[in-house]
């Protein structure tokens, strides 16, 4: 199976090193070329420079021949539109795209693009959290 990864931050390349573990031939794309350190001396995966919303970028990065890619750039705006041209230029049938703010996350899911918001994860966690700790007796947790 091969993935792109479009942004080689901490979850981008987090990401990538999980997926080629599993045996995916991954490439990666990141604007930075100090970011393929995050990858580790033994990354042998592929690694374009350059900007996602490139279509240049991304023809180097063989998105055609992705099956899955994972948008995961410091920027909103930018994870949806490069999950939008993925989806419907490249055809790639699964794309999942990080949304730091909720109700953006939840908009794009609802017209069909796999978003994951870790803003929404936390909150839910922290309430969940809370609420199950205020429940136990004092001196319990």
């Amino acid at each position: 199976m091969k993935a792109l990864v479009i942004g080689c931050g901490r979850v981008g390349s987090a990401v990538a090193k999980g997926l080629a573990s599993e045996d995916w031939e991954v490439t990666v794309v990141d604007e930075m070329e100090d970011s393929l350190q995050r990858l580790g001396p033994g990354w042998r995966g592929g690694f374009v420079l350059g900007h996602g919303m490139d279509t240049s970028v991304l023809h180097q990065a063989r998105a055609e021949d992705a099956d899955a890619a994972v948008v995961a750039t410091d920027g909103d705006n930018t994870n949806v539109v490069i999950g939008q041209v993925l989806q419907k230029r490249y055809g790639i049938g699964t794309v999942v795209v990080r949304v730091l703010d909720p109700a953006r996350a939840q908009f794009y899911a609802e017209r069909g693009l796999q978003t994951v918001c870790p803003t929404q994860t936390a909150i839910s966690v922290l309430l969940d959290t809370v609420r199950a700790t205020s429940a136990e007796p004092a001196g319990a947790a």
